[in-house]
């Protein structure tokens, strides 16, 4: 290897390890400052706030990767170009792609790793931080209720506007809502006090409420009127809930079999998302063929057109056939009356017309009813096919970066932590965010999932291209040379058409 290519790998590697380490830092303080009410003061060991922070390193490896390989390239070229570095080069007869050649197979190599880091360690630690996070909720169970907002818990919706005490066992204003196994939320419980009790080696957490209130909407069988059943109220002094806790949670680490998106890699998320396919297929043929049935639609049977066709054409040639055929073949009536309600009476028609209505109306309440279940197995379905290609973008993206960093460090000139900081956040945040949009509207549909997932390194792209050939031209980032002489030349010809006038 050249010294030429060791001296620019060392500067690289150097800036890339430091960046890396700060940015970490950063990122993991951020996390801290987000989860400190969660895990401060809830009588957890420091080993396992370690634990936790420890799984969160590779998720945050994801945010943390592509900004580093974009600040360190600006850092790496900026300082080469502000100390003429460049300019000996190009003296030399080195081109830019020539000093970039090292650090290009180190960035696809990078790439590379990246892609197998998301496939294989970041689905671990997902499922490692879901564990542990919904242990503690369960073992610490005040360490998951947040004051002011609805948090779940076991099944249930609870808020409370205060916690205090011991471990924040003791709760003020508890608002409790209880889903029934439709996933309908039929039961309310208010209570002006409550307490949380939990010990170790017991499977039951009791949830004392004192002073409260207790709603329940009785559901009655499918065909009874919902109105001669509207709800069921009660006071209570102490109400006691006895919340059963999953087994083996000793330890705050035991695993749970849940898997979602991000927890899977390349060939389990590919066979989930045929199986996903497939089961959204049949319920929605499911689905319309129950609504068919339900009211009748499209039922009446398509007559066969060859036998009619054949029929016709035996007759034709032999008159005697047409007796044999119709017999055995009979043609359906066609009516062709465009008013067919013409043929019933008044009376007859109104009653159609009322069963009708209350025939649509019922099918668009099924569907509205409906509706719900199907978005939330598509948004399944779309998650699964963003996270599937997230994998490959992440790689990528790395790549695509660098290409924008590198040729910006060498047109800015500028090295250090000061200007090239505050371009590298920018040109970052542009990309977090547009990613964070298209993996929000991809997840509801909007637009294709493989669109969102590759849509912020489709954007920054172009950016690298258009910085590369301006940086190899030797060009400055914006150019306004030939738009003032066009001013200039455009102005001045007409004060000299004035001033002849």
């Amino acid at each position: 290897m050249r010294i030429l290519d060791q001296y620019i790998l060392k500067r690289f590697l150097l800036n890339f390890f430091s960046s890396f380490v700060i940015l970490m830092f950063i990122f993991i303080f951020q996390t801290i400052w987000l989860f400190i009410d969660d895990l401060a003061g809830k009588g957890l060991d420091l080993i396992i706030i370690g634990k936790f922070l420890f799984y969160l390193m590779p998720n945050l490896t994801e945010k943390v990767l592509p900004l580093t390989v974009l600040l360190s390239s600006i850092l790496t070229f900026g300082a080469l170009a502000e100390n003429y570095e460049f300019a000996a080069m190009k003296a030399s007869g080195i081109s830019l792609q020539r000093s970039m050649l090292p650090l290009i197979v180190l960035v696809c190599g990078m790439g590379i790793l990246t892609f197998y880091f998301a496939n294989t360690v970041i689905p671990i630690s997902e499922q490692k931080i879901y564990n542990l996070r919904r242990n503690i909720a369960s073992v610490k169970p005040a360490a998951v209720i947040e004051e002011g907002v609805f948090s779940d818990f076991e099944g249930r919706n609870i808020k409370v506007d205060r916690k205090y005490g011991e471990n924040d066992r003791y709760l003020e204003s508890v608002v409790i809502h209880q889903k029934s196994r439709l996933q309908r939320n039929t039961t309310v419980i208010k209570a002006a006090e409550g307490e949380l009790v939990s010990g170790k080696g017991s499977d039951i957490i009791q949830l004392i409420l004192k002073d409260g209130h207790y709603y329940e909407d009785i559901i009655g069988a499918s065909g009874t009127p919902t109105k001669n059943y509207p709800f069921a109220k009660a006071d209570f002094d102490t109400y006691i809930m006895n919340i059963a806790l999953p087994d083996n949670l000793e330890d705050l680490e035991a695993e749970r079999n849940v898997e979602t998106d991000k927890m899977k890699n390349i060939s389990r998320l590919i066979t989930d998302i045929d199986s996903i396919n497939n089961h959204n297929y049949k319920l929605v043929r499911a689905f319309s063929k129950t609504i068919s049935m339900r009211n009748g639609a499209f039922t009446q049977k398509v007559a066969d057109s060859l036998k009619y066709n054949l029929a016709d054409s035996l007759a034709n040639r032999d008159p005697s056939i047409l007796r044999k055929t119709s017999s055995i073949v009979e043609k359906p009536r066609i009516i062709t009356d465009s008013k067919p309600l013409t043929a019933f009476a008044t009376w007859e028609q109104g009653q159609i017309l009322d069963a009708s209505k209350n025939s649509v109306r019922n099918i668009i309440n099924t569907v509205n009813g409906k509706k719900e279940e199907l978005d939330l197995s598509y948004k399944r379905y779309y998650m699964h096919i963003l996270s599937l290609h997230k994998k490959f973008a992440l790689g990528f993206s790395c790549i695509i970066l660098f290409f924008v960093g590198a040729p910006l460090g060498a047109i800015i000139r500028k090295g250090g932590l000061g200007l090239p900081m505050v371009i590298a956040i920018v040109l970052f945040l542009a990309y977090y965010f547009f990613g964070v949009f298209s993996s929000n509207y991809a997840k509801e549909g909007n637009i294709h999932p493989i669109l969102g997932a590759w849509l912020p390194t489709m954007i920054m792209l172009p950016l690298g291209i258009w910085l590369t050939r301006r940086a190899t031209a030797d060009r400055g980032l914006m150019s306004f040379g030939h738009f003032i002489d066009f001013l200039k030349e455009r102005f001045g010809r007409k004060k000299k058409e004035t001033i002849s006038a």
